[in-house]
């Protein structure tokens, strides 16, 4: 959290920046946010979190779970088409976002055993491809402010990502994701001449996790699989800089 109370700071500072500076020599630096088609490369960091409806495992339904933050990555392309103040922005790109989920396995029907805790890390491998449409509240000289907001297509690269469940009771767990999400986009986004940043936010549409399944060992020695009820959707904040080209 302290990572992102600094980059939340440096970007109002920066944003402050376009507001109050004053360029004197105007007419020899670049704009590129008035020429028709602008292309750029990014890239920057992402915290994620999971928005939990549902954990059920057996019969005990998980009310309450703790999100901890982990910090991930990505870099992407994108083209910007500029219409005045208007634009429109499609990228792609490529994340690696972890999260971590933590939670009492006795859930809330045993307040007078002691907790016993259990957590599921995830480190997922995406390939987004978000469409955004912008204003560009600030257009003036090299500077320019904009804020955003769109749909992003994500495909969950299923051998890549690494799902881990430490402390349950249940042997074998494994878990399928849906390959394809979509999530709702907004942010905003600074640039001085051809050097630009943006912070945005992003939610998931749905749920993201297909199947949990477990070997389950019966009564006489034989196995079989059962399942864990998880629905979650994910969440992230993110910080990215880059270049217009």
């Amino acid at each position: 959290m302290n990572i992102l109370r600094k980059l939340i700071l440096f970007g109002w500072m920066a944003i402050a920046c376009t507001a109050f500076g004053k360029d004197r020599n105007a007419d020899k630096v670049e704009r590129p946010n008035t020429k028709k088609v602008n292309f750029g490369i990014k890239a920057g960091f992402n915290s994620s979190m999971f928005m939990v409806s549902e954990l059920k495992i057996k019969d005990v339904t998980i009310d309450e779970v703790q999100n901890n933050y982990k910090i991930g990555y990505f870099g992407a392309l994108f083209m910007r088409i500029n219409m005045k103040k208007h634009f429109i922005q499609p990228e792609v790109s490529y994340n690696v976002s972890k999260g971590e989920i933590v939670f009492d396995k006795l859930g809330s029907q045993h307040p007078a055993v002691e907790s016993d805790y259990a957590s599921v890390q995830s480190v997922l491998h995406s390939i987004d491809f978000p469409v955004l449409y912008g204003y560009n509240v600030v257009k003036k000289g090299p500077y320019g402010m904009s804020i955003f907001a769109g749909p992003k297509l994500r495909y969950l690269w299923g051998k890549r990502n690494e799902i881990t469940f430490t402390n349950f009771d249940q042997k074998g767990i494994h878990e399928k994701l849906y390959p394809l999400n979509v999530s709702a986009v907004i942010g905003v986004g600074v640039n001085i001449s051809r050097i630009f940043f943006d912070f945005r936010y992003e939610q998931g549409i749905r749920n993201i996790s297909k199947s949990i399944v477990y070997d389950n060992i019966n009564s006489d020695g034989s196995t079989g699989v059962s399942h864990i009820i998880f629905r979650r959707r994910d969440s992230a904040l993110s910080f990215s800089f880059g270049f217009i080209l």
